[in-house]
């Protein structure tokens, strides 16, 4: 699988538990760590671990497991390392004061919605016809 789609899959597996902010950062030309970040937000550290379980549990079902982890214990910022995809979970205060998407300015950002959220959001048409 590509390391594209699999950030992208990751992303999924993040908004399934109320991820917010879910972003993913093409590190490709500025570094030889890794090639993408994923990084989301939840509300409370109980949410920080769902979505880090989410993910752990959809890439598991895909047949990719995490080379390492870290955080799950504090629950503010989880790490997950996929090698070529470095999954972020933080605690939305937590993100604000680290700030990775400034830390790592120059690399292309990809926000990534909820289908479900952008269909719901979007204006619904009216009909200009009279019966």
């Amino acid at each position: 699988m590509r390391t594209k789609t699999l950030a992208k899959k990751i992303a999924r597996f993040a908004l399934g538990r109320k991820a917010h902010d879910v972003t993913v950062m093409d590190l490709r030309k500025l570094t030889d760590m890794t090639d993408f970040f994923v990084i989301c937000s939840a509300d409370s550290d109980v949410q920080v671990k769902a979505v880090a379980d989410a993910i752990a549990e959809g890439t598991d079902s895909i047949g990719i497991s995490a080379w390492h982890s870290e955080g799950l214990t504090h629950r503010q910022w989880v790490l997950l390392d996929y090698v070529d995809v470095v999954v972020h979970v933080f605690h939305k205060e937590v993100r604000k004061f680290y700030a990775l998407e400034k830390l790592w300015g120059d690399a292309k950002i990809e926000v990534i919605e909820d289908a479900v959220v952008k269909k719901a959001s979007a204006p619904r048409s009216r009909s200009t016809k009279r019966k």
